[in-house]
């Protein structure tokens, strides 16, 4: 694919890419300092999202390791000494969301 020079751009093209920096700086804003180190280079916001999906969802391997992982914490927990319900609730939900994120549904049982 040859790309033109910006004053070879239709109005379509134009709006194209006023499309693409508008996407670009909504995800600039959302997201932390040592996140954006890693997408800094990205030129697109197709390429943005793209890493953004390596670097938060991982490959195949990844994902089974995060669910490993998780399965493994939901079978260790415990309350903690000096945790309130609440606390506890919330790393339980925190917990429960996480396998659900990865495809593990966890019943009123479990």
């Amino acid at each position: 694919m040859v790309e033109k020079r910006r004053n070879e751009w239709t109005g379509e093209d134009k709006k194209k890419a006023n499309l693409d920096n508008i996407a670009k700086d909504i995800l600039y804003k959302t997201l932390d300092k040592n996140i954006f180190s890693k997408i800094k280079t990205c030129s697109t916001t197709k390429e943005i999202w793209e890493k953004l999906i390596q670097i938060c969802e991982g490959n195949e391997q990844t994902k089974e390791n995060k669910l490993s992982v998780a399965m493994q914490n939901f079978k260790n927990l415990k309350m903690k000494a000096g945790e309130t319900l609440n606390e506890f609730d919330e790393r339980f939900s925190s917990l429960v969301n996480e396998l659900a994120a990865l495809g593990k549904e966890t019943t009123t049982e479990k």
